[in-house]
């Protein structure tokens, strides 16, 4: 399925959502882990990272482009890189699900991925020299206003939960922080020497993210304090498969012919996934105005898919750092 040339912009879109769709039910899946086998959010961190370097590791012998140079020549020569992708990939995965936990599931998304495409589109104007039109900066606003109708028009107990609102807003901000280095790093790493291999490129992040995070899970307690094993097992394994390996993967292939601020757009249907989850396996009920919100998701993401990025005011020569 991950393909060593150039994509199409749709299919590399279609990429890019399906990662988002995999992440939408990897929140949902962890906070059940949490709640069911009291495994603290940085230990069901480290456990999406070890999982996802495993799976990777065996896919990459089977997807590895002909001449890609190896994975330790290549960590060699942009170990700094890596080093930062790895780092922020644990960061931002683990900031998440701890600003769940103290500010509610509501403001913890708006805030995590209102302010990612933000980011990522300055950072790509300073630092990858990518133009932003008026049309990209439309297509920003009218995304981050579905994802606020569909979050806060949703189920009135999203945000009720919420035991340190202004902790939860600082861990969600850091999370964006994160997630717009990590994107911009990929796209620089996707240009390099070894950018035909994404799924290697994924396998050395999850390696440095599960170093980064396993003191964590350490201190905190790797095993789970309760629940059957067998349950326990199956949602960690998912975690390490889905949410991490095959999501990551894709993006990183989708990231070769993405620009970084159209990813990170697309990437907003994850919340989408996790009320259409929501709605077909916890029976919770949307709004009107949540409804609303989620089909001008959707519909951003069809009309970046269907779109050119070949135009004046969106495309511009890059410059690797």
């Amino acid at each position: 399925m991950l393909h060593s040339g150039p994509l199409p912009i749709g299919r590399a879109v279609f990429y890019i959502a399906v990662a988002a769709v995999a992440w939408g039910t990897g929140g949902v899946v962890a906070a059940v882990l949490h709640s069911t086998s009291g495994l603290d959010p940085l230990t069901v961190s480290f456990w999406l990272f070890f999982g996802g370097t495993a799976a990777l590791a065996l896919a990459w012998p089977l997807t590895r482009p002909p001449g890609v140079p190896s994975l330790v020549g290549r960590l060699r020569s942009g170990l700094w890189r890596f080093t930062v992708t790895g780092t922020g990939m644990a960061v931002y995965q683990t900031a998440y699900f701890a600003s769940v936990n103290f500010a509610g599931v509501a403001v913890a998304t708006v805030v995590t991925l209102g302010f990612g495409p933000v980011l990522v589109a300055l950072g790509a104007r300073l630092w990858l020299a990518e133009r932003l039109g008026g049309r990209k900066v439309l297509v920003i606003a009218v995304a981050l206003a579905g994802l606020t109708a569909l979050v806060f028009g949703g189920n009135p107990a999203t945000g009720s939960a919420a035991r340190a609102p202004l902790l939860g807003v600082g861990l969600a901000l850091l999370s964006a922080v994160g997630y717009a280095g990590t994107t911009l790093l990929s796209q620089v790493i996707g240009s390099e020497e070894g950018g035909d291999d994404p799924v290697g490129n994924a396998l050395i992040g999850f390696a440095i993210g599960s170093v980064c995070l396993l003191p964590f899970a350490l201190a905190l307690g790797i095993l789970p304090e309760r629940g059957a094993p067998v349950t326990v097992g199956a949602l960690l394994a998912y975690l390490g498969l889905f949410p991490s390996a095959l999501a990551y993967g894709l993006f990183f292939t989708g990231l070769r012919t993405v620009p970084a601020t159209t990813a990170s757009i697309v990437t907003l249907v994850e919340p989408l996934a996790a009320a259409v989850i929501a709605v077909c396996l916890l029976g919770e009920r949307l709004t009107a105005l949540a409804l609303l919100g989620g089909a001008v998701l959707l519909s951003t993401v069809v009309v970046l898919a269907v779109t050119r990025h070949d135009r004046p005011d969106e495309a511009g020569p890059r410059r690797t750092p």
